[in-house]
């Protein structure tokens, strides 16, 4: 067979159900092998909206995500969303075209030397230079794509492509990497914790990538230890339950961190540094920390564990869970909990219109069932839900953190509805970031996605304006002219609705969702609430 068939042939043994791309002259014989093969090769606008797809398929269902793209401005194209799966610890891998090998030595049209390229945001990545390596290769960058989650890349030349070759998949086998912490570091930190007065557990993204959610809910209701996520965390422990105090992620003083200075010992369970800064919730490196993930910590001044429990996070709980000693939540905890739950409340009855950023998530979340899904871009709003949306389930709150890439709602709300199509979908963009891959709506109404897109209208990029007022009081470079958005779903065959009132957007979101299709909501927001928020956090002096 020749290259582009056993490529293919290589991704079917790895389990490979959709690919996420553009098609370009030199992957001709990749499109032509997939057009006889049982993947569904997904046609996305852009190549940034197929890596994206392809991040999102690899957060929820912890296989890699597959992304396809020509050479040179293809491939290019792809780099914002593979880095946002690598620093995101989604697994993913992208292949690219490229010219053939004669060409590679010389300047060539649209050659550029992609692999160096991709070096700097993948954990891995290769050129096939022989249709006879293609098994080895596809192989590894799946296993290292799940095995350390992040991006992976694989690079074809077209010649390579049609290159004839008697070689075969690999026979796939399964096998573990499990390691278990022995029982002298268990006890070591079960003795920590019993000595702690003021302990917290801060659950990060790694507990929701190794379906470990179980384990940490056994681990707290066992112990009685409070919980905090992170914003890629939100779900790994239910947002209804009395022990979680809430998510943290902005670098105002939060009411949550509150209880991080009073804590005496922070349980970092699947946490990243990536995910939220050490130097934010333990600046002066006096914490004592237990790191419980699947590799060691990164180096960094303001984490040094005291103890460390290297191995499977969902073992690792279950074998320490038996050796600690229930504890009291303490009353101020408590109140650390009602404060955020608070700020979501107060707004409930709000029918300020342009609407507070605040009543928009307390709408959508009484919107939404527990399993439902809802994807966050990034912006001011990403804020407000990463702070304040309830999260009950795993996976059900999606946000774009460690690169923070703006045009990640939409086609993350496309392959969130092609997994999930049992479950609500709600894309919530700014229109700033919404309008940076509005080209792939076209995408969600050819594939028939039930989805709903709430854009936060503000005309300008806000979450700059409110980063620049807080550091120079006065802003810049930030306004813009919006298209009519409800005009503009229509010409891509969606549906518009324009928000007037406040008291409309819940029914008519509600309406939206049971309706089905695409829709796009034009929502006005009051972001006068982020200035306000800077100046309450500014005078919280953790008197609860």
């Amino acid at each position: 067979m020749k290259g582009s068939d056993l490529l293919v042939k290589c991704l079917e043994n790895e389990g490979v159900e959709y690919i996420f791309g553009i098609p370009g002259e030199e992957t001709l014989d990749l499109t032509d092998s997939l057009s006889r093969s049982k993947i569904k090769f997904i046609v996305t606008r852009h190549e940034q909206s197929a890596a994206f797809m392809a991040d999102v398929y690899g957060r929820l269902t912890h296989k890699p995500g597959v992304c396809l793209a020509t050479l040179g401005p293809g491939a290019t194209n792809l780099i914002t969303g593979v880095a946002d799966a690598h620093l995101d610890r989604a697994p993913l891998v992208a292949i690219t075209g490229q010219a053939g090998l004669e060409k590679t030595h010389k300047e060539a049209h649209q050659y550029l030397n992609i692999v160096q390229a991709f070096r700097e945001f993948t954990t891995w990545n290769s050129s096939v230079t022989r249709a006879d390596f293609i098994p080895e290769i596809v192989s590894k960058a799946f296993d290292t794509a799940r095995d350390r989650p992040g991006a992976t890349h694989i690079e074809i030349p077209e010649d390579i492509a049609a290159e004839q070759t008697n070689k075969v998949p690999l026979v796939k086998k399964p096998y573990s990497h499990i390691r278990m912490p022995d029982e002298d570091e268990l006890q070591r930190s079960a003795m920590l914790i019993g000595a702690a007065d003021m302990p917290v557990i801060l659950a990060g993204n790694g507990v929701i990538r190794e379906d470990a959610s179980e384990e940490l809910c056994n681990f707290v209701r066992n112990t009685g230890i409070p919980v905090v996520t992170t914003f890629m965390g939100k779900g790994a422990f239910p947002a209804d339950d009395g022990l979680y105090m809430g998510s943290m992620g902005i670098r105002d003083r939060d009411h949550i961190m509150c209880g991080f200075e009073r804590a005496d010992l922070v349980i970092c369970i699947g946490f990243d540094h990536v995910e939220y800064s050490p130097r934010f919730w333990n600046p002066d490196g006096s914490k004592k920390i237990i790191h419980i993930h699947s590799h060691h910590h990164e180096i960094d001044e303001k984490y040094i564990p005291d103890l460390s429990l290297i191995g499977n996070i969902r073992t690792a709980l279950k074998q320490l869970t038996p050796f600690c000693k229930k504890k009291e939540m303490l009353e101020y905890f408590s109140r650390v909990r009602k404060n955020m739950e608070r700020e979501l409340l107060d707004f409930k009855d709000d029918l300020a219109f342009p609407m507070k950023p605040q009543k928009i998530i307390y709408d959508i979340r009484q919107t939404m069932d527990r399993e439902d899904v809802v994807i966050s871009d990034v912006g001011a709003h990403k804020l407000w839900i990463g702070r304040l949306y309830p999260a009950y389930e795993p996976n059900t709150v999606q946000i774009s953190n460690g690169l923070a890439s703006m045009g990640f709602a939409l086609p993350g709300a496309i392959a969130a509805k092609l997994l999930k199509p049992e479950r609500k979908v709600v894309a919530v963009a700014g229109d700033g970031g919404f309008l940076m891959n509005v080209q792939d709506l076209e995408t969600a109404v050819r594939l028939s996605c039930d989805i709903v897109i709430v854009i936060f209208n503000d005309a300008k990029f806000g979450l700059i304006e409110w980063h620049e007022k807080k550091k120079f009081d006065s802003s810049f470079g930030i306004d813009f002219l919006n298209p009519d958005f409800v005009k503009l779903a229509e010409s891509f065959g969606a549906h518009g609705i324009r928000i007037e009132k406040a008291e409309d957007f819940r029914p008519q979101l509600e309406y939206a969702l049971k309706a089905g299709g695409v829709w796009l909501m034009d929502v006005k927001v009051d972001y006068s609430e982020n200035m306000r928020l800077t100046e309450k956090l500014r005078n919280n002096l953790c008197i609860i």
